[in-house]
């Protein structure tokens, strides 16, 4: 309409529905900003912990939150898009809005960059999986469906009533004493788990120093049976190893066959 060679009668009704739908159109654009980053945001900052641990991005967040919930309200009131979109401010409002929850999504990222660097295999988790962990300090069984994101084929652990985790399990539900108790209780997440991450090669090594100490004391097939798969096929290897060696040193390559012959 505006290149329209008649719009002579209309030029000064057309250039001001012009400016408005520019105006609306602009602020769609950073309302919809707004509101995707707030959809995204709204339920991290709804947890204790994560307030607690990033107070500074707390008081932005809630800045915006009480801008945008007054913004919705306003349109609750008047549904016009025209008029909705055209009030004095909204569009500042809205630009202000957005810088700030890019400074808030800048100081999450950092915070989840300094719990990865604590313990690296949150570098396995995206950022949607890490912030669940993290919001879930106190209540520290609800970790359990990451666990097997974060530790291959580990597939859940123990959890006593005290807290205390005293086991884990593997995918074909395997069950590994720990050598301790791991004590995740008034701990940060990713320090708990890197104990139990020690705790598992404590527990591993001890598990199988057993299995090959078990070897002579038992019949094989009740030994098979008595230890997880892993430490029966290394606990294996480890006695054939050293039976090799010993007949092999005791009379040479005779000896060997003799040792094949058993």
């Amino acid at each position: 309409m505006q290149f329209s060679p008649f719009k002579k009668v209309f030029e000064e009704e057309i250039e001001s529905w012009n400016t408005d739908l520019l105006y609306v159109s602009e602020c769609i654009d950073e309302w919809m900003k707004c509101q995707g980053q707030w959809m995204y945001l709204q339920p991290i900052f709804d947890s204790p912990d994560i307030m607690k641990q990033l107070p500074s991005e707390n008081k932005k967040f809630k800045a915006v939150d009480k801008i945008w919930r007054n913004c919705i309200a306003g349109c609750v009131e008047d549904p016009n898009a025209l008029k909705a979109c055209t009030r004095e401010g909204l569009l500042e409002r809205f630009q202000d809005a957005n810088k700030n929850l890019d400074v808030v999504q800048r100081g999450l990222r950092d915070y989840l960059e300094s719990k990865r660097s604590v313990f690296a295999r949150f570098y396995f988790l995206s950022n949607d999986d890490l912030l669940e962990i993290l919001s879930q300090t106190k209540e520290v069984e609800n970790v359990r469906p990451h666990l097997r994101k974060v530790f291959e084929n580990l597939m859940d652990v123990t959890f006593k009533p005290d807290k205390t985790i005293t086991s884990m399990f593997s995918g074909e539900k395997e069950e590994i004493q720990f050598y301790q108790p791991v004590d995740p209780k008034e701990k940060g997440v990713e320090f708990w788990m890197g104990e139990v991450e020690q705790m598992m090669f404590d527990s591993i090594r001890a598990v199988l120093k057993y299995s090959i100490e078990n070897y002579k004391e038992v019949k094989r097939t009740d030994w098979m049976l008595s230890h997880p798969g892993q430490c029966v096929l290394n606990g294996s290897q480890v006695h054939w190893t050293s039976e090799v060696e010993e007949a092999i040193i005791a009379n040479d390559l005779e000896g060997y066959y003799n040792l094949l012959q058993k």
